[in-house]
């Protein structure tokens, strides 16, 4: 079924609202607009997207989806949020983007399905809001090809993480709704690296992502102690 058959144009209808805020840059989005050219060029950087097959875990809209499939990449993107795939749906048509597609299934049911389909994974912004995030690692590691990548970020778990990300991002800046992270759910990299190894993934990168709030500014670098990037490879 091509991604065009599986659209109700009433239902696309419906979200019309909820796709103008995805994808207004200048709404409760921006942050993840923002970062988009960073992820993209750093996943791109390890290992080039053109001509892969990719799945995007908790894809929402479909913001980094959209723009790997815009690299060359043949992109599934997953979600258990209907509504936020309905957005990515619409914006798809909108926009003509060609590769890619959007699926409402969970990783673990795909990965029952599909195993060692993909290229690449991603799965960005996503563990730090799920009960059991190793979950969702294995099921990564069990969806991509032997010596595929496999790629996530969230956020450290540490006083400076509940500062910056927490009380200055949803509270001082307002550039998230209050509530969008829970302190306890969020994960330590050394965290993060053990779901991985356990899950047979092999550590190849570590970056982390800072922000200027003067200047808007985000950039990647060795500090990982709020926003952190894995980069990781099946063996």
């Amino acid at each position: 079924m091509s991604l065009t058959d599986n659209f109700d144009p009433a239902e696309l209808a419906k979200f019309s609202d909820l796709a103008h805020r995805w994808w207004d840059k200048d709404s409760e989005f921006r942050p993840l607009h923002e970062i988009n050219p960073l992820r993209l060029d750093w996943i791109d950087a390890v290992t080039p997207l053109k001509g892969k097959r990719v799945l995007d875990v908790g894809c929402g809209g479909g913001i980094l989806a959209d723009a790997m499939a815009r690299k060359g990449a043949s992109v599934l993107g997953i979600d258990l949020a209907s509504k936020a795939l309905k957005v990515a749906q619409l914006h798809a048509l909108e926009a003509q983007t060609e590769g890619v597609q959007y699926c409402e299934i969970s990783a673990e049911a795909l990965a029952a399905e599909q195993p060692g389909s993909f290229d690449v994974v991603t799965c960005m912004e996503m563990l730090e809001h799920v009960p059991d995030p190793s979950s969702i690692v294995k099921a990564c590691a069990a969806l991509v090809k032997p010596g595929g990548h496999v790629f996530f970020s969230t956020i450290n778990r540490n006083a400076k993480a509940f500062l910056f990300a927490i009380v200055g991002a949803e509270y001082l800046l307002n550039m998230l709704p209050r509530g969008t992270h829970e302190y306890a759910k969020l994960i330590k990299p050394s965290e993060l690296a053990s779901y991985c190894r356990a899950a047979g993934l092999d550590l190849q990168q570590t970056k982390g992502m800072e922000y200027n709030p003067l200047t808007r500014h985000y950039w990647l670098s060795a500090d990982t102690s709020v926003n952190y990037l894995l980069a990781t490879q099946k063996a």
